[in-house]
């Protein structure tokens, strides 16, 4: 099946399920759906910093700081953020911890987005319709680059400030 033709789940703003749609109209009509962000910190406590490919169909191109995607149909967040790290990352059998939701809105997209990080220290595969390439950076270095205005999806910026807010109190 084309990722466009994809069932996903559509929520009110309440978060409940309120339908299911194809991606392709979620993304045309701009309907709140569920979707999922990993924070992949190795042992030193740096970030992994993908490259988005430039057939993404939001945010193409640009920096990622999260593994994560769209919640499927009948798909948990849990589900979603393990099956997402699984298919970007090619990385399996780490725990994922729990942050919580937080509720995302741009001009492209509105979302409630599940929060989880985990540590990884092992090798990657990358997804090649998702992922160029990436990096583990640590923290002051990728707020230099939020600062700097280089082109980062905005969501997963929120999701890594939602996520030290909750971790650390700042």
């Amino acid at each position: 099946m084309s990722p466009s033709n994809e069932l996903v789940q559509i929520v009110d703003d309440q978060n409940r399920e309120v339908a299911v749609a194809p991606r392709h109209e979620m993304r045309s009509q701009r309907l709140l759906h569920r979707c999922t962000y990993v924070l992949v910190f190795n042992s030193a406590g740096q970030l992994f910093v993908q490259t988005r490919t430039l057939i993404k169909d939001i945010y193409p191109g640009y920096l990622d700081l999260a593994a994560g995607g769209v919640i499927a149909a009948g798909e948990s967040y849990d589900e979603g953020a393990s099956r997402e790290l699984q298919e970007e990352l090619g990385v399996t059998g780490t725990p994922l911890t729990s942050h919580g939701v937080l509720y995302f809105e741009d001009k492209q997209s509105r979302v409630f987005g599940g929060i989880y990080s985990c540590r990884w220290d092992g090798p990657m595969r990358f997804q090649p319709e998702e992922v160029v390439d990436g990096t583990f950076m640590t923290l002051e270095e990728v707020f230099q680059k939020v600062e700097a205005g280089e082109s980062i999806a905005p969501d997963s910026i929120e999701a890594l400030r939602y996520y030290l807010s909750k971790v650390t109190g700042r």
